[in-house]
């Protein structure tokens, strides 16, 4: 599709996310990824030509293009809803929708891992460009969609290029495994068992896989959840019924839930360290909020790190790190002023087109009428190019003053007339 051809819908993003809702209610509405085409389809046959579907730990978004924004919201949401087994009515109290400008600030942050739960952290564009394929490979990208996509793209590449934002997570993760190797020395004889689906968590998961890690299994009180993870790490996968002999056989332990309840209590860590002989135990809290309770930190051989504790190993100061997020936050703002001022440039061009097209059959007339003669036919084209503005500026100006005053305020932008170059 052409600049030209491009339709003039609006951005809108319908979503659930950590702010937005619960830990639950996105469990209850995550798609897993074969889902994924078939929702699309059917939302496509629903009126939602240009859509992408956004499906993570931390949030569900329908992103899409559309001149309707009714029934955009109405498709969304009830398309959420029935694959959450819930009500309408249940799923838009904890939801979202944005519009415009708000909805193309929005992807902007979400793809440069700004409005992530741990802010920096890599995996979330990984996850969007994911959402963005497979929208595009069953064919539910246009070209309004698709300039907005790649316009997020560039803007988290100049939000990791000009700033320090992403070195925090980055930095904890490497901090985590170091400490797991400083505290059992050789990975590939420890065996790491990952709780929860936090992308924090997987990043932590997957160091130490390529650290030697000898086995990792992931479990969630979703199994859906955890074979997905699963599949990405190539790592094993276990019900989560058996959580007491997972903790017991293992010597990490990262939980990575962030539901506001503890999946990590004292009472399971004692029967698992005393199941293993009192060997020592290597527990990353990687939940946001924390999965871990304060009480499993008091008990022998139980080593307990939070991200705070990780990112005071990883960083030296706080204040380097939120002075990154200010100049990350005008980048995203500078970029979403220059992608707005782009499209509505791009909205110009099909009728300047058409006003392309009529000035140069009129030329062409003109010369014609004229038999070659250059003044005649000059004298011709202005006639006829000024007849048809001329006829419509006097009957506006006799029936409207006010329109005829903002007329005249846009004919004097457009053709430059101002008394310098009158004279």
């Amino acid at each position: 599709m052409s600049e030209a051809e491009l339709p003039k819908g609006r951005p809108i993003v319908v979503g659930a996310n950590h702010r937005s809702s619960t830990m639950m209610m996105r469990d209850r509405i995550f798609v897993e990824d074969p889902r994924v085409p078939a929702l699309l389809e059917d939302m496509s046959d629903q009126g939602l030509g240009q859509v992408i579907l956004l499906s993570t730990c931390d949030r569900v978004e329908v992103i899409g293009i559309s001149q309707d924004l009714a029934t955009f919201q109405k498709v969304a949401l009830e398309t959420l809803a029935r694959e959450g087994e819930c009500t309408v009515e249940e799923l838009q109290e904890q939801t979202y929708t944005l519009t415009d400008e708000a909805a193309v600030e929005h992807i902007f942050r979400v793809t440069a891992s700004l409005d992530s739960l741990m802010v920096g952290e890599p995996q979330v564009l990984g996850q969007v460009k994911h959402a963005h394929r497979q929208a595009v490979e069953t064919d539910h990208v246009r070209a309004e969609l698709e300039t907005w996509m790649q316009a997020s793209y560039a803007t988290a590449k100049r939000v990791r290029t000009e700033t320090k934002i992403g070195e925090g997570p980055v930095s904890m993760a490497a901090s985590a495994v170091q400490i797991a190797r400083d505290l059992f020395g050789d990975l590939s004889r420890c065996k790491a068992l990952l709780v929860g689906t936090g992308d924090m968590g997987e990043m932590i998961a997957s160091d130490l896989l390529e650290m030697g890690l000898s086995g990792l299994t992931v479990t969630h009180p979703r199994k859906g959840r955890a074979d997905a993870l699963a599949r990405d790490l190539n790592a094993h996968v276990a019900d989560f019924e058996n959580f007491e002999q997972l903790l017991a056989e293992s010597d990490i332990v990262l939980t990575a839930v962030g539901t506001r309840r503890f999946s990590l209590t004292a009472d399971p860590v004692k029967k698992a360290l005393k199941a293993r002989r009192y060997q020592p135990m290597f527990i990353v809290d990687a939940g946001v909020p924390g999965d871990v309770e304060a009480q499993v930190e008091t008990l022998d051989d139980a080593f307990v790190y939070g991200l705070g504790d990780l990112e005071q190993v990883a960083l030296k100061g706080r204040a380097g790190r939120e002075q990154e997020a200010a100049r990350a936050d005008e980048i995203i703002k500078e970029e979403v002023q220059s992608f707005l001022q782009t499209r509505a440039e791009r909205a110009a061009v099909p009728a300047l087109t058409r006003l392309r097209t009529k000035f140069e059959i009129a030329q062409k007339k003109a010369l014609e009428d004229a038999n070659g003669d250059a003044e005649k036919a000059t004298r011709l084209l202005v006639g006829r190019l000024l007849h048809d503005p001329s006829e419509a500026m006097r009957r506006i100006a006799a029936d409207d003053e006010a329109a005829w005053a903002r007329l005249e305020f846009a004919m004097e932008r457009l053709f430059n007339l101002n008394e310098e170059n009158e004279n």
